[in-house]
């Protein structure tokens, strides 16, 4: 039974209501109730429910609302960093059709879902051009061959691209690659004796003398004097010739043959050591 001047009322209609949605089927439906509160009767103000009797209280009816599915949406995310900080570079973000299908939950569609202009997912980026920098070319072989040395290298102020090449002063000089650095292929060989051939002997007939060159070099040719005493190679050994002389009997004179008028040249080139020669010019080419 109701108290003294207090009535269960219904507040106000389905469409001043709000519509509190659901997942239904995986669409988003919503549900209006339709609330029950006890008034006063002298000047409808709305007072606690214990006011009211509690068995005369209407049911509290509601509808669905919002049943079609809400339409899908494009999700777009942040940009990502550029590919390249000069020169052009490119950059992508998530773009995504999305659909909510719940208060928290949604589901991704194809990109067809999504009625209005997809939105671009990348972009070009950093389009200025890139400052000139350093190339360095190969190293060269270390010189010299052996012992300390040095290996040598082009650096050139290049651009970006490599396609073009600037004067030095236009790439800083604080990060120039060094040009030169030190190097060794190992300990050089000791500098040594080297010999000449032999010479002539000195001696046309019988023993004589030749002699040689004797020299100590480094191993670049170069003449030096850090080559060990005993072992130095002679430069001078014994020799013989062999005597082509015809024997000359005791009973025949020795002289020159009158009309032989060459003898003083035979003996200057030598040609005593001859028979035929000793033979014509016996006196002049006696005791050589």
């Amino acid at each position: 039974m109701e108290a003294t001047g207090f009535k269960c009322h219904e507040l106000g209609g389905f469409n001043s209501l709000p519509c509190q949605s659901l997942n239904l089927k995986g669409l988003v439906k919503g549900v209006q109730r339709q609330e029950v509160v006890c008034k006063r009767l002298d000047d409808n103000s709305i007072v606690q429910n214990n006011y009211c009797d509690p068995d005369s209280k209407p049911p509290e009816n509601q509808r669905a609302c919002n049943t079609e599915p809400c339409p899908p949406e494009w999700f777009i995310g942040d940009w990502l960093e550029c590919s390249k900080t000069c020169d052009g570079g490119m950059r992508t973000r998530a773009v995504l059709c999305i659909r909510k299908i719940g208060p928290s939950e949604e589901e991704t569609l194809d990109y067809s879902g999504c009625l209005t202009h997809r939105p671009v997912e990348k972009e070009p980026c950093n389009n200025q051009s890139c400052p000139p920098q350093w190339v360095a070319l190969d190293w060269s072989e270390c010189t010299p061959k052996c012992g300390p040395g040095f290996k040598h290298r082009i650096v050139l102020c290049k651009s970006s691209d490599l396609s073009k090449t600037f004067p030095a002063a236009q790439c800083p000089e604080e990060s120039k690659p060094p040009v030169r650095i030190r190097c060794s292929l190992g300990r050089c060989p000791p500098p040594r004796w080297v010999t000449g051939d032999w010479g002539q002997c000195s001696a046309q007939c019988g023993l004589g003398q030749q002699m040689r060159t004797v020299q100590c070099l480094s191993y670049t040719g170069q003449a030096s004097s850090d080559c060990l005493e005993t072992v130095r190679p002679p430069s001078m050994q014994q020799c013989e010739s062999k005597c082509d002389s015809t024997p000359i009997s005791n009973t025949e004179e020795c002289k020159d043959v009158n009309k032989v008028a060459y003898c003083p040249l035979v003996l200057k080139f030598k040609f005593c050591s001859r028979a035929y020669f000793r033979q014509m010019c016996c006196k002049t080419c006696q005791g050589h």
